[in-house]
């Protein structure tokens, strides 16, 4: 949502403004004609502050540097910000040991990146009658980066053919055998 640019010198519309100098002192209420004269005592530009107020607020600046801050500002903003992603990694039932190890070492990587992993296990043929093997497996997985990782959803059947197990980064949060009690109740 883009902040609408603000009304400077003669584009304000007002017959009369409150005005306040450079160094935020009040200079009153003025005729659009005085403060404008005001302004350009000082060198500066009127800018309308406040429209919505009675009689409209406006500040004699240099609005060509106050454009260039909220530039600044926002590009800083923008900088710090963090976007997490959500990455997947897949196993299965008869996935082997080495296997499962150079999955977690993956989702050790990305969680140091701060982004979260959903865990998919999925299922073939009759191997989704055994769900109880594939929660096994998901909650070896959390213990195993525990330390890393936080488990935000414990293991549960999405589909008939995946079991899904999301962690977030950030090390000991709650065991998983509190996390189920919760969840139970």
């Amino acid at each position: 949502m883009a902040e609408k640019n603000p009304l400077v010198n003669r584009k304000i519309r007002a017959s009369t403004v409150r005005v306040i100098d450079p160094d935020s002192v009040q200079l009153g209420i003025l005729k659009l004609d005085d403060a404008l004269s005001k302004a350009e005592e000082f060198g500066l530009d009127l800018v309308e502050v406040a429209p919505q107020a009675k009689p409209p607020v406006c500040r004699i600046m240099d609005y060509g540097k106050y454009k260039y801050q909220q530039k600044k500002r926002l590009a800083e903003a923008k900088k710090n910000s963090t976007r997490v992603e959500l990455k997947e990694i897949k196993v299965r039932l008869k996935t082997g040991a080495h296997d499962i190890e150079t999955k977690l070492r993956q989702a050790r990587k990305f969680l140091e990146e701060k982004n979260k992993v959903k865990f998919t296990l999925m299922f073939r043929g009759r191997e989704s009658r055994r769900p109880e093997l594939a929660e096994d497996i998901l909650l070896d997985i959390a213990d195993a980066i525990a330390d890393v990782a936080t488990v935000e959803q414990v293991p549960k059947m999405e589909s008939n053919r995946n079991m899904t197990m999301y962690v977030a980064p950030g090390g000991s949060g709650l065991p998983i055998d509190e996390m189920d009690e919760e969840q139970d109740s």
